[in-house]
């Protein structure tokens, strides 16, 4: 059997192990809504998924003035809770995280939500067991500063050329490609399309979970 690649393996939540992308899409234009804002299109919505609430609210709304970024935060978490519920793990997320466990590997996860927001996903998931570690954009630099891969990296005692980071956003291949891990795209999501990711040269762009779990079980 040849050597495994990877002895950590860094997942992104939204749009790579939760089927969140459509609901934070609407919650992102309905926030926008409620303030008289200009409502950003499907496309602008998803393509800020993944940074930090700070970082994606300025870009989808850049005419906003920042004083004004409290309000549509609260607005975006109002709707949000109230669609959380509808989010779901992909098929195929659970099965694989456990097959990954099994084979002894260290499992995190790198993402956009805020600490508490990721704690009530892994809870009504789950999954709060499953990672050894987790980063939020709350507590380090937002994506695609590569600091969240180097934080759990050095936490975990894992080298960043023996790491994968999964995900389906352009800002999560950026990281891994500025943190020296391999990166691995995911076009199932929805939030990035598939010619975007593919352009920064991943590793692997998978079409489906099916697909994700053949190419990493054949390198974990």
């Amino acid at each position: 059997m040849p050597s495994p690649e990877f002895d950590l393996v860094v997942f992104d939540w939204d749009g790579t192990l939760m089927d969140s992308t459509p609901t934070i899409t609407r919650c992102i234009q309905a926030a926008c809504r409620d303030l008289g804002l200009p409502v950003p299109t499907d496309e602008l919505a998803s393509h800020v998924i993944g940074l930090g609430l700070r970082d994606a609210l300025q870009m989808a709304v850049p005419s906003l003035d920042p004083s004004h970024y409290p309000r549509l935060s609260e607005r975006y978490r109002f709707h949000y809770l109230i669609g959380d519920k509808e989010t779901v793990l992909f098929p195929g997320v659970r099965e694989l995280l456990d097959e990954l466990r099994s084979r002894g590997r260290f499992l995190a996860v790198a993402t956009g939500k805020s600490r508490v927001g990721l704690n009530r996903a892994l809870e009504s998931a789950g999954l709060m067991r499953m990672f050894d570690a987790t980063r939020c954009a709350d507590e380090t630099f937002s994506k695609p500063h590569p600091a969240m891969l180097q934080e759990l990296t050095r936490e975990l005692g894992q080298d960043l050329r023996r790491t994968v980071m999964i995900g389906d956003t352009t800002h999560d291949l950026q990281m891994a490609r500025s943190a020296g891990a391999a990166g691995v795209g995911v076009a199932y999501g929805g939030a990035h399309p598939r010619d975007q990711l593919v352009a920064l040269e991943p590793a692997y762009c998978a079409g489906t979970v099916a697909e994700l779990r053949d190419w990493l079980l054949e390198r974990v």
